[in-house]
């Protein structure tokens, strides 16, 4: 019984302009609905990932959707809100413009250490997660083999949480886009 953590094809990115820490906010929800970009496809190792799984299981984000309908749509046993990245907070600053991305990673970071303003904490993502992996376990127990197309931050959260409750595989399961960790559980 294994179950496959692979992250989401490369998704359509709003414009990365600067913003202010405000603006960063309705730019976080621009890129939670964007889908995949049209030249993102599964690399060979990710489809054959795929090929050898009786189930996908996904976020209901459509970038992790359209991912997995790009693996192997008629496979998708569950997507829920449960599998989705973990939030970034917000903060009501209007002076300073950044990047998105350099928003997201202050963002992560202070995350990581406490703040979480409008969104759920570390501690309510790591919670999320042993749900989650609870619904993987299940959906693992049914059809054997399992691949779970997911995001880059909750994938290390739910990969420490799979290791933690009996699962062997890698403490990472791959930042790049179409990556991945094989888990498989340890016999008792």
């Amino acid at each position: 019984m294994k179950i496959i953590l692979l992250r989401h094809g490369k998704p359509i990115v709003p414009s990365l302009k600067k913003v202010n820490a405000s603006a960063f906010y309705e730019w976080v929800r621009e890129y939670n609905a964007s889908g995949l970009c049209s030249s993102s496809k599964p690399t060979l190792q990710a489809l054959s990932c795929a090929k050898e799984c009786n189930a996908i299981v996904c976020s209901d984000l459509p970038r992790s959707i359209e991912s997995a309908k790009a693996l192997n749509a008629e496979n998708i046993v569950l997507s829920n809100a449960i599998f989705n990245e973990a939030g970034l907070p917000v903060a009501n600053w209007h002076t300073l413009k950044l990047s998105p991305q350099t928003w997201a990673i202050t963002f992560r970071i202070l995350w990581l250490l406490g703040y979480s303003r409008n969104s759920e904490s570390f501690k309510e993502a790591k919670s999320r997660a042993i749900e989650a992996v609870k619904k993987l376990t299940e959906v693992a127990n049914k059809y054997e083999n399992v691949l779970f197309v997911g995001h880059g931050v909750y994938n290390r959260i739910l990969a420490n949480e799979l290791r933690r409750s009996g699962w062997s595989g890698p403490k990472n399961p791959g930042s790049k886009h179409w990556s991945f960790g094989v888990y498989k559980q340890i016999e008792t």
